[in-house]
């Protein structure tokens, strides 16, 4: 999540087409304390950034900033893309970092192709389908959670490295120096970070080494302080000289091991810590897969989205040409957003009956993303009335108009708390990435002496078969990927770049990521209000979650006028975007409010 400092903003922001043009400000952070330096200045957040030479969007600004400064020196978007993620890992500790993973789509401007890495956590390779099991029941979840049970191989390192040797033209520690140094000088503590741990301070006490960095003194961070983070430091430093092998086949990746196979957990604790039983094996066995990305064909847009393991690129694609048959432009608001969420909703069905690991799962993604099974599905949607949820699946590979094929499964718990960034280079290359460690905190278990937390990503994975008779491609496997929800997408026309975004959010990922393409695509907002407007999230379930402006409204009694059913949300997803302008400009867009808002630059605002 975004860390929304208390600064002194000495810059201006100026209108510009309908949105905000961001001019960089010098921001001057609280004081760390009596005798504590102060931290460099950083610029201050704002939602959007016009200008030329390429261009960062995240949540926070010391990331974007560190991905400015790589293509500043002539890298290109891959590199500042890695740069910003390593920095991520520093600000947002809670959202990302080594011990996690994620999804990378990457826009080559030279071929005008798009290719993707999906570097999803991996289950042990003693993993069954009863992993989450005793004696033929769930276990707790909150037990799980909290847990070596529930930790996946980290595939973020992999990702890194990997897309720096396909597309990059920087070393892997060029790019992480930025992140280094700010682990050693440290950020400033706001409202946000503290909230964060204060939501975590039960569990982050049962682990001394995570009590040690996030607690120091066994308090909660001080508002205005600063975190600093040399384990981290030191980690980065030697992930620059030794190359990511020092995780899958050296001594971090021990450390690793031994912190999943044997939780060190605080003596007198009362917590039942489970250990998990990942190997150096399943580290070594570790690779960031260079998968087909979706593609779906959207009002003469090419749309590309992320494959299996991920459900992102499939389910967004299917609900796009669902909509496709609808004159989206010239609807009432109403009528929008009804058809909207029904198609989110046929979507999310299909969803949770097809997709999972593709080296496990026979995916018919082409039959998901086909408008043929759009259009069969499609035809259930109804002007005056309201599909009920669960809704039985579609069958892609035999569609008929209006079938099912099935029972109806619900859609299953995703941890919310990812992060998603956008980088574009002065070439034209794009890069759409979200990573993660899962929940708010992730397991909630620091590797001693590395300053970085585990991931719980094997949540993500059906504890018992959703529905009991029907298949469930989501059951835990030796090595299998869990499926998720993240959608970086990149939009193209003709071969060249109309739009790139993401967002986190568990599986409110997808809805987010539609609702905003439709916003800027069809309804005509610019990109920063496309990503601001407020937002609707339907799962297949009974209720549709609405943030407070779409409660609020008077739209929500004429939808319930027609069968809906609502409840309300804080807020949902926090997405960034990127887009071409004329004249080789960029413009980079992030959010205005939601959590703290996002932080959009460029290398030469204009």
């Amino acid at each position: 999540m975004s860390r929304a400092r208390r600064l002194t903003v000495l810059g201006a922001v100026a209108a510009l087409a309908g949105s905000l043009v961001a001019v960089p400000a010098v921001a001057q952070p609280a004081t760390a304390g009596s005798g504590a330096p102060r931290p460099a200045p950083v610029p201050a957040k704002t939602p959007v950034a016009v200008g030329s030479g390429g261009a960062v969007s995240s949540v926070d600004q010391d990331a974007s900033a560190a991905g400015i400064a790589v293509l500043k020196k002539g890298g290109n978007a891959v590199d500042a893309a890695v740069a910003t993620a390593a920095a991520l890992g520093v600000t947002e500790p809670y959202s990302a970092g080594v011990g996690g993973g994620g999804y990378f789509v990457y826009y080559d401007a030279k071929s005008r192709t798009v290719r993707t890495l999906d570097g999803r956590e991996t289950a042990p390779r003693t993993a069954g389908a009863g992993l989450f099991q005793e004696n033929g029941k769930p276990l707790p979840f909150d037990e799980v959670v909290t847990s070596g049970l529930s930790i996946g191989t980290p595939g973020t390192p992999a990702t890194w490295d990997t897309a720096l040797r396909k597309w990059g033209s920087r070393s892997l520690g060029q790019v992480l120096r930025p992140a280094r140094d700010l682990a050693a000088r440290g950020f400033t503590v706001d409202e946000t970070f503290r909230k964060q741990t204060a939501q975590n301070e039960a569990r982050f006490r049962d682990f001394p080494a995570t009590a040690g960095l996030y607690l120091p003194g066994g308090k909660l961070p001080v508002v205005g302080s600063t975190m600093k983070n040399p384990d981290l430091a030191r980690t980065y430093d030697e992930l620059s000289r030794r190359g990511v092998d020092a995780l899958y086949h050296g001594d971090l990746g021990r450390d690793v091991v031994n912190t999943v196979r044997k939780p060190p957990v605080r003596a007198g604790a009362d917590r039942k810590v489970r250990a998990g039983d990942l190997t150096m094996g399943d580290l070594a066995d570790y690779k960031a897969l260079g998968e087909a990305p979706t593609r779906t064909r959207y009002r003469g847009l090419d749309v590309y989205g992320m494959g299996p393991s991920s459900s992102g690129g499939t389910t967004v694609g299917e609900a796009l040409n669902i909509l496709e048959r609808s004159d989206v432009k010239h609807l009432s608001e109403a009528q929008y957003l009804h058809r909207y969420i029904e198609a989110s909703r046929v979507a999310f069905a299909d969803r949770g009956r097809w997709v999972g690991d593709p080296k496990f799962e026979n995916v018919p993604v082409r039959g998901l993303t086909s408008q043929r099974f759009a259009d069969a599905r499609g035809c259930l949607i109804k002007d005056d009335a309201v599909l009920t949820s669960p809704l039985a699946p579609g069958d892609p590979r035999h569609p008929e108009p209006c079938g099912s094929s099935g029972k109806a499964s619900p859609t299953t718990y995703e941890g919310e708390n990812t992060t998603h960034l956008t980088v574009a280079d002065k070439w034209g290359n794009i890069v759409a990435y979200t990573l993660t460690i899962e929940q708010t905190g992730g397991s909630g278990i620091v590797v001693p002496g590395r300053g970085f937390l585990l991931n719980n990503e094997l949540t993500d994975f059906s504890f018992t078969p959703i529905t009991p008779g029907v298949h469930d491609p989501n059951l835990p496997g030796p090595g299998k990927r869990p499926r998720s929800s993240i959608s970086p997408t990149i939009v193209l026309k003709h071969g060249k770049p109309v739009v790139a975004l993401g967002s986190p959010g568990g599986a409110t990922i997808i809805t987010t990521v539609l609702q905003s393409l439709v916003n800027h695509l069809d309804r005509g907002m610019p990109l920063v209000d496309a990503i601001a407007a407020p937002r609707a999230s339907q799962r297949n379930a009974a209720r549709t979650e609405l943030e407070p402006a779409l409660w609020n409204s008077p739209l929500r009694s004429e939808l319930e006028g027609i069968g809906h059913r609502f409840s309300q949300v804080e807020e949902i997803g926090a997405a960034t975007g990127v887009q071409p302008l004329p004249g080789g400009r960029w413009l980079a867009a992030a959010e205005k409010a939601r959590r703290g808002g996002g932080s959009a630059m460029v290398v030469d605002a204009k």
